[in-house]
């Protein structure tokens, strides 16, 4: 028996095209032979697996959201200037809760802007209308202040900075 098991572990290393010793992936060999599941493999723990494939679910979902806010930020303008309110760097911050909350925070080129409520309500209006979004809270702040240092280059480009 013990040459019949030796001839199958060599016809798997030879399939396999593996050296001195078979590895499972996934799989650890104990010191006795018997091999067992590794911490991260599935059949260790189904409800594990189960987890996991639900949060990577819900980071999708997150970083879709995310990237359909930053694609209607892109489509907000500052009537004063040609170019959007992300590109300028007036977007410090956007966080984006599990329950589909954002919070977004903001400045303004100058704290006397006349056009900041038509901003921050533009603002509010785009990313409400994102599927997974179910509610919207834009703060005005004014620090760090902004600066001109903040703009992308693709911003400084169309303002002929660059």
């Amino acid at each position: 028996m013990a040459k019949t098991a030796a001839k199958s572990v060599n016809r798997f290393k030879a399939v396999l095209g593996f050296g001195k010793r078979l590895i499972f992936a996934g799989w650890n060999q104990r010191s006795d032979g018997c091999k067992v599941p590794t911490e991260n493999h599935p059949a260790r723990n189904r409800r594990q697996f189960a987890e996991t494939k639900e949060l990577t679910k819900m980071e999708n979902t997150f970083l879709r959201i995310e990237e359909e806010i930053v694609r209607m930020l892109r489509t907000v303008f500052d009537p004063e200037i040609p170019v959007n309110v992300y590109d300028l760097g007036l977007i410090y911050k956007v966080d984006v809760g599990d329950d589909g909350k954002v919070h977004i925070d903001m400045t303004l080129t100058a704290p006397s802007c006349p056009m900041a409520d038509y901003l921050l309500e533009d603002i509010r209006q785009k990313v409400e209308s994102i599927e997974g979004v179910t509610q919207v809270d834009v703060q005005l702040v004014f620090e760090p202040e902004w600066t001109e240092d903040m703009m992308s280059e693709a911003a400084r480009l169309e303002l002929g900075m660059l």
